[in-house]
Parts: C-alpha cells; sequence; structure tokens
C-alpha cells in the first residue's frame, strides 16, 4: 500500500523495491503537478493504431515525453506535426514499467492562439464567480421597442444588415447609431463610452454588434473593461458579436446573446404583420367577448326577473313551510317518545329478570340440592376408602414377615436389633434375639462355623 508520497523513509533504512519507488514517484509528480501548461515544439511525433498520440514536447535546452490519449486526441483540432510550437496541459506522471518521465495531456493548443484562450477562460472563470454571467440579474427585452441604440461601426455590412431588418419588420422603430471602432486597442475605450453614453439616453434596448473575423479580431470584445460596462448598463442589451459558433465575454455579460447582427435585429424588430394580425385576433376576440357578456347579462337577467315573487306570495310560501316543519316536529316527538317507551319497557324486562329475589331462590335450591348430595357423596367415599383399606392391608399381610413368621420361621436380631442375614456378621458366644411367629427366645452362636471354637467349661 503507497503511503503518504511526502513521508521520508523510515530512521531504520526502508528499504524500498523498484516497483515502491517508481509508484511513489508517480503519485508525487501526479499530485503536485495536477494540472500545468507547458510550452514548446512537437518533436517524434507518432500515431499508432491505437488511437494514441505520442511526441516529444522540447525548446533549446531540454525535452520531455508526452502522451496524447485517444479521447483527448480526438477533440484537438488543428493538425498536430513535428516542428509546430504548442501550448499543452496535462499532469506530470511517470510510467512506471520504464521509470520514463512525462505528460499526460488533456488540451493541446497552438502557442499563439493559445495564449488568448488561456486569457479568455481565466477572464470567464474570474467575472463568473462575480456573478455577472448569473441568470437572475438579465433583465428582459421590451415587446414593443420604440427607440434603440446600435453601438457598432458606421461602415460595413453590419450595420446595413440590421437597418434592413428593421426597415423590413418594424419601419416605425427609431435606430441611432453610436459609431465606434470594433477592432484593435483603441476600440475598447470607445466601445466603453458608447455603452456609458448610450445607457444615459434612455433607449428601450442596445444592439452591440460586430462582423466575424478570428479571435484577435474579436478581441476587443473579450476585454474586462467591456464586459463591466455591459453588465453596469442599466437598459437592456443583446450581444451580436461575430458569427454564429464565435463566442465573446461580452457574450455572457449581456442579458441576451444573438448568434449574429441579423438575429439582433429580428429579437428586437416586431413583425409589423404580425401585429397587425395579432390586433385583428385581439379585435375579434374584444368583440366576442363582448357579444358573451351581454348574452350572460341578458340570460341573467331574465333569470332574476322570473325569480322577482310578489311579497304576499314569498309570505303564503313561508307559513306552508312553517306547518309543514311543525307537521314534522310533531311526528319527530312521537316517535322520540314511542322509542323511549319501547326502551323503559326493555329496561323493565331485564330489571326483572335480575332481580335479587330470583336469584336468592335460585341459589337456596342450588344449597338444599347440595345438602342432600353430601350425605350420600360421604357414605360413598367412606365406603371407598374402607374398601381401599382392607385391599392394603391384605397386601401388606401377604408381604408381611410375620405372616412368614407364622408358617414356622424365625428372624435373628443382634443387640441393636439388626437382623442377622449370614454366619460372618456373628461371633462364636454371641448371644441374639429369636423372634417366632408368638414369642421371642434368647440364644447363644455356638459356632458359626467362620473362626476355630473354643468353649469354656464353665458355661
Amino acid at each position: 500500500m503507497i503511503r503518504d508520497p511526502f513521508e521520508r523513509l523510515g530512521l531504520d533504512r526502508e528499504v524500498l523495491t523498484v516497483s515502491q519507488l517508481n509508484g511513489r514517484a508517480r503519485v508525487l509528480l501526479e499530485d503536485v503537478f495536477s494540472s500545468i501548461w507547458v510550452e514548446g515544439e512537437i518533436s517524434n511525433l507518432a500515431r499508432p493504431a491505437s488511437g494514441h498520440v505520442y511526441f516529444t514536447l522540447k525548446d533549446s535546452g531540454a525535452q520531455v515525453r508526452c502522451a496524447l490519449f485517444r479521447n483527448n486526441a480526438a477533440r484537438v483540432r488543428q493538425a498536430l506535426r513535428d516542428g509546430l510550437a504548442v501550448k499543452v496541459r496535462g499532469k506530470v506522471s511517470l510510467f512506471e514499467g520504464r521509470g520514463d518521465y512525462q505528460l499526460i495531456l488533456d488540451t493541446v493548443e497552438p502557442a499563439g492562439d493559445g495564449a488568448l484562450r488561456l486569457a479568455f477562460e481565466a477572464l470567464k472563470e474570474k467575472l463568473g464567480a462575480e456573478g455577472l454571467f448569473a441568470a437572475e440579474r438579465k433583465r428582459a427585452l421590451p415587446a414593443h421597442p420604440q427607440r434603440i441604440g446600435i453601438i457598432s461601426s458606421p461602415t460595413g455590412a453590419v450595420i446595413r444588415d440590421i437597418i434592413s431588418v428593421f426597415r423590413r419588420r418594424a419601419p416605425q422603430v427609431e435606430l441611432n447609431l453610436l459609431p465606434t471602432a470594433v477592432q484593435g486597442r483603441e476600440a475598447i475605450s470607445q466601445i466603453v463610452r458608447a455603452i456609458q453614453k448610450a445607457d444615459a439616453q434612455g433607449f428601450d434596448a442596445l444592439i452591440l454588434a460586430r462582423g466575424g473575423g478570428s479571435l484577435e479580431d474579436l478581441w476587443c470584445f473579450n476585454e474586462e473593461a467591456v464586459a463591466r460596462a455591459i453588465a453596469a448598463c442599466v437598459t437592456p442589451i443583446v450581444s451580436a458579436v461575430g458569427h454564429e459558433t464565435d463566442v465573446s465575454i461580452s457574450d455572457f455579460v449581456a442579458d441576451v446573446r444573438a448568434p449574429t447582427p441579423s438575429a439582433a435585429a429580428e429579437l428586437l424588430a416586431p413583425d409589423s404583420s404580425d401585429l397587425q394580425r395579432r390586433l385583428e385576433s385581439l379585435q375579434r376576440r374584444l368583440l366576442l367577448r363582448i357579444q358573451n357578456r351581454l348574452m350572460h347579462d341578458r340570460l341573467r337577467l331574465d333569470g332574476l326577473s322570473r325569480r322577482l315573487r310578489h311579497p304576499g306570495e314569498r309570505l303564503r310560501q313561508q307559513a306552508q313551510r312553517l306547518d309543514d316543519l311543525d307537521m314534522r316536529l310533531r311526528r319527530a316527538f312521537e316517535q322520540r317518545l314511542n322509542q323511549r317507551r319501547e326502551r323503559l319497557a326493555r329496561l323493565d324486562t331485564r330489571l326483572a329478570a335480575q332481580h335479587p329475589g330470583r336469584t336468592l331462590a335460585l341459589l337456596k335450591q342450588r344449597l338444599d340440592n347440595l345438602a342432600e348430595r353430601l350425605p350420600k357423596a360421604m357414605r360413598d367415599t367412606l365406603k371407598d376408602r374402607r374398601q381401599r383399606l382392607q385391599a392394603q392391608v391384605q397386601m401388606l399381610d401377604v408381604v408381611s414377615p410375620l405372616a412368614t413368621l407364622g408358617r414356622g420361621y424365625s428372624i435373628l436380631l443382634d443387640e441393636r436389633g439388626q437382623a442377622i442375614r449370614s454366619a460372618a456378621q456373628t461371633q462364636n458366644g454371641q448371644r441374639l434375639k429369636a423372634r417366632l411367629g408368638e414369642g421371642e427366645l434368647l440364644v447363644r452362636v455356638e459356632d458359626n462355623h467362620q473362626t476355630p471354637v473354643t468353649l469354656s467349661l464353665l458355661d
């Protein structure tokens, strides 16, 4: 497992394998140089069948290997060749199998155009972070503008195209040109002043327009000063810079982006024929609504007239309703009274069924029955117990040693009253008690045939 690449080797002289060394070096390089730009000249360009691109990037004093894998190589628009000066972006890595230090690329740009694109991306990221591109700060374009300011070059096809569109679609709109340069360093300040001047003149909307060109030609519309002037403009502004594929910082900051100047004019120029058709449609709808409203009010008036009645008739209806309510009340009262009577009768029946006298009579009858059954049960129980006792006595007689003694046998007992079961339990000369079926005898052991016998002549 690879540890922290910045962790120093231990004091006990940790020994790494080559694979561990290259792995740590790769992690360290990719962590420190995760995304960098490098400028140089392409050499040793190779395009294997895999679709990946490999080359060496060099300058006058050094070189480094570069790898552009197929998915990123497909996004590179310009043709790569040996000797081409480029700017590349990627991460520094290490090919562990050979221990070669290399750049893994994701972007390749020509050196000249690439610098402008870097500046473009940096400004775009900065202004975006400030919220200048946020949708909530965009202002809606007026539906029917009367005065429109055009910030563009007074010469060229752009202004003619815009005028042509308004002449065709909305000749009633007043157009005002605020001439300015649209290319070069001097264009930046002129565009900023034109925007500020137009914003102060109370136009309904503004068009910032320029024809197509290279990135360098359109660069004045990617300047921070122009972008902030557009953001500070209170008047809704349409950005129409370049062709449809061209994108500028002005497009992001403006309230609306139009792909071309003509499209910007069409966004702000209401079509007169469409307005005429819409007006006629609204007139027809208004007339229809008026007719429907009159018919509705007429029908409502007729209905109210039919509902309007003489007070006497209204009183008769109320009197009839009062009589009806009185009869309903009487019927409801009688019905409720009958329900209460029926419920009282049911409760009375249930109460009679649960009277204490009846319960006491039932309990007395049960007590009498039990008193009659008790003597018989006692006699039956005593008889049963007597029979069981006799049977047990008979069984005891069968197994009793007294019965055995009655048949002529006897039991020898020692001085402690313990029964003698073998001769080994006795000693010669020992006195024993012999229990017979009737009476007892005292005896002495003359010989138990276990030990030699020596009899005293005096006994």
